[in-house]
């Protein structure tokens, strides 16, 4: 059983930083992609960032150069460095890994475990 949990929410003023971390439990966590995604109220899932199991990288275009993600597979975890945060980053934040080992991708469909999610909200 895989289990993904995030942490790492909460509120920042505009400019702000905030690191999210994501930890996936179950399997060996090194042989797998990991994503971010969001959700604001009203508004349909979206990509964020993801990392393949050699570290490549993929960034929606519009948080390119503000947030970074990374992974530490000895303490199978995966973060985000949100940086500059904007309002419109408001959202419910999700970490996401697929069930089979494959490539990065920006589809929702692609991932199969999903965490609970942690909020952000960005204030003006």
């Amino acid at each position: 059983q895989v289990q993904v949990v995030e942490s790492g929410g909460g509120l920042v003023q505009a400019g702000g930083s905030l690191r999210l971390s994501c930890t996936a439990s179950g399997r060996t966590f090194s042989w797998y992609a990991m994503a971010w995604f969001r959700q604001a109220p009203g508004k349909e899932r979206e990509f964020v960032a993801a990392i393949s199991r050699n570290s490549n990288t993929d960034y929606a275009d519009s948080v390119k150069g503000r947030f970074t993600i990374s992974r530490d597979n000895a303490k199978n975890a995966v973060y985000l460095q949100m940086n500059s945060l904007k309002p419109e980053d408001t959202a419910v934040y999700f970490c996401a890994t697929p069930r089979t080992i494959m490539d990065i991708s920006r589809r929702v469909e692609a991932y199969d475990y999903w965490g609970q999610g942690t909020q952000v909200t960005v204030s003006s």
